[in-house]
């Protein structure tokens, strides 16, 4: 979750844009669009998920800003949501990241100038991926802001880039913890900047501190590859089961995130003790540490595929597979078996893929993992379960009609 490097953080290289607004008794709704956006015609998430890893144990290690694991997708991925600011508006369409928790824009459509300039500095260095550093610097202005459906707040408070290094949106949306906003002001480096879901709360548009987040399984039809925001309450319409809260860990650096404690079993087989890890839309695959993905390997018989850099099974293996359960406090949460793959329609799209192949999402989380930071559960693994980012109650969960679907 930390940077963003809304899955794709699917990191599919796929696109989200946030089309209608929709806003219901406290609640805003914000429809989702997954679009794919390919380079070459392939994607590569193996190597940017690796550069989203080694940021956050950077972070760990080094003390970096919270907020510098949030972007790391920035080639193959990217999910957007349409924000006008101004008046008259403008449109921006910004990446949507739970990783990370400063909104701003213009980095590539120009801001208007139409705000009141506050003097405040902010700025965020992401990271480094491919060499490259992602970042940006600017000011906060004081501004009228438009989320669709004649909804406008008055006086909202973001930040505008004046410079950015590698950046490919027009900004980012920060659905993280407000804690992550730590060191990103450059006078006041020790106080917190409201986040999105703050400054709606403050506004009044919504009662509570409440984020929704739910994706249908992705197919090769990118039509019908929708999302949604909820900001407020839970879109009920979305779930067939109730949401359940786990709080949030206590042991860093997943303290800082959206982090949860959790094991992981495969069928009646341990995989992963019980350990901190974090919930990561900016994030494709589940990782997990790498004596877990050794006994996940041998116990579905998989096989390292190096065009991929993914595990690969048979089709009898995969005939084969065992509910995959995520054990979290009083909490159970299962993959089914065609829930472990990746989506076979999109095979030839994965650089190194083929078309026949059976490929499985969970990763090796790397080197020098440890208790606090043993898993991230990215896109794949959301798209199963409607998922609630709730400050006073921690990460919910809830079963949806496509948890057991069969789409891969």
């Amino acid at each position: 979750m930390f940077f963003t490097t809304f899955l794709l953080t699917l990191l599919l290289a796929l696109s989200i844009t946030g089309s209608p607004v929709e806003v219901r008794n406290s609640t805003i709704t914000l429809a989702l669009t997954r679009k794919l956006n390919l380079s070459n015609d392939t994607i590569d998430l193996v190597q940017e998920d690796k550069a989203r890893v080694a940021a956050i144990k950077d972070y760990h290690t080094h003390g970096r800003r919270a907020e510098s694991i949030s972007m790391l997708f920035t080639r193959s991925c990217k999910y957007t949501a349409a924000l006008s600011v101004g008046i008259p508006p403008r449109t921006y369409n910004l990446l949507v990241d739970t990783g990370s928790a400063t909104t701003w824009i213009g980095a590539k459509t120009p801001y208007g100038q139409t705000g009141v300039d506050t003097g405040q500095r902010v700025g965020v260095t992401y990271g480094v991926t491919g060499g490259r550093i992602l970042s940006f610097s600017g000011t906060i202005f004081r501004d009228t802001v438009t989320l669709g459906g004649g909804l406008t707040i008055p006086n909202y408070d973001l930040a505008v880039a004046s410079t950015w290094s590698n950046i490919r949106y027009d900004g980012i949306l920060g659905l993280g913890p407000q804690d992550l906003t730590v060191k990103t002001l450059t006078d006041s480096p020790d106080d917190r900047y409201p986040t999105f879901t703050d400054c709606l709360v403050k506004a009044g548009v919504i009662d509570h501190h409440i984020v929704g987040i739910f994706f249908r399984p992705t197919t090769g039809n990118p039509d019908t590859d929708v999302g949604e925001l909820s900001f407020g309450d839970i879109d009920y319409t979305k779930i067939t089961s109730n949401i359940v809260y786990i709080p949030i860990t206590e042991i860093t650096p997943s303290a800082n995130f959206w982090g949860i404690d959790q094991s992981i079993t495969y069928g009646d087989t341990d995989i992963l003790d019980e350990v901190a890890g974090i919930i990561d839309s900016g994030s494709s695959f589940i990782k997990i540490a790498p004596y877990a993905y050794r006994r996940y390997r041998i116990a579905t018989g998989a096989t390292f595929d190096e065009p991929t850099g993914l595990l690969r099974i048979t089709l009898d293996r995969y005939n084969d597979l065992q509910p995959l359960n995520f054990h979290m406090s009083q909490q159970t949460l299962t993959l089914v078996p065609n829930a472990q793959i990746w989506p076979r329609s999109l095979n030839q799209k994965l650089r190194g893929g083929e078309i026949d192949g059976i490929y499985l999402i969970m990763k090796n989380l790397g080197r020098a993992t440890h208790r606090g930071f043993g898993f991230i559960a990215g896109y794949l693994f959301m798209q199963r379960f409607y998922t609630v980012l709730n400050d006073d109650l921690g990460v919910g969960f809830a079963t949806t009609p496509f948890t057991d679907a069969i789409t891969n």
